[in-house]
């Protein structure tokens, strides 16, 4: 499949945010807004577990798909506080983000944890979106590829070529991350490319590439623009329906077909 055939996605990652009334107005906005977007652009939700109701009595027979934040690496029994990949799928969740920095650093997910996560998420029907991303000490040192390309090894060595072509997987530079910083376009795509050749290899050269780090309405076009950027996962912008819609107007502009 070349780039005029793959699909721009954009998905919001609201992470610890979000209240019934303000969720009621922002998802609301974003479902009536992704209405007027061209029909290869994708449009999601990730929100915290316990909206997962609220989000799907509201965005149910919208275009917009709603998923989670991350999944439990067991389908169930005692692991108190846990939320399992099949929880989420009564909900009507479709994505599922795994191995997100902020979990890496703060809760101490291996990138063998995050791998097993992915294949919980993808037996439940879920698609993964699978995070990878260097520190900035990382990125200085030149170790950018090795990295990234270890974390993505990790998970692609779980799978089959077929569970891999259904995964999504994000670039999410850990030093633009709530930063303000943004990797350049020509960053940015240098390391997607690396991460195409690599999924490639795995017979799944198709999957989507979402860039992370600091999108905004004012950069977003140009990242877009770049032949292996299939679309973005947005932080802080997610939250402000306004911000959020411009992203995706974005994808739009620089989708194919729209």
């Amino acid at each position: 499949m070349s780039k005029q055939q793959r699909a721009k996605l954009v998905v919001g990652n609201w992470k610890m945010h979000g209240r019934l009334a303000a969720n009621a107005t922002l998802l609301q906005a974003v479902a009536q807004g992704s209405g007027e977007l061209p029909a290869d652009v994708r449009v999601g939700v990730c929100v915290p577990g316990v909206y997962l109701a609220q989000t799907q009595a509201l965005l149910e027979g919208s275009r917009v798909e709603w998923g989670v934040q991350d999944v439990s690496a067991f389908t169930h029994g005692a692991y108190t506080g846990e939320v399992a990949a099949p929880m989420v799928t009564d909900f009507g969740a479709m994505l599922a983000i795994v191995g997100h920095s902020e979990r890496r650093a703060y809760h101490r997910e291996s990138a063998e944890l995050v791998a097993v996560k992915t294949q919980r998420a993808l037996e439940a029907g879920l698609t993964p979106i699978v995070c990878v991303g260097e520190t900035l000490e990382e990125r200085e040192a030149g170790s950018t590829e090795q990295v990234v390309g270890a974390q993505l090894d990790e998970v692609l060595a779980k799978l089959s070529a077929q569970e891999a072509a259904r995964l999504v997987v994000a670039y999410e530079p850990v030093w633009a991350i709530g930063t303000g910083k943004s990797a350049t376009a020509e960053q940015a795509q240098a390391v997607h490319a690396f991460l195409r050749a690599r999924l490639a290899a795995k017979g799944a050269a198709d999957v989507p590439l979402l860039y992370g780090g600091s999108v905004k309405p004012e950069n977003a076009e140009e990242l877009f623009r770049q032949p292996d950027i299939d679309g973005g996962l947005i932080g802080g912008a997610s939250l402000k329906d306004q911000d959020f819609l411009a992203i995706c107007r974005a994808a739009a502009v620089t989708s194919v077909a729209g």
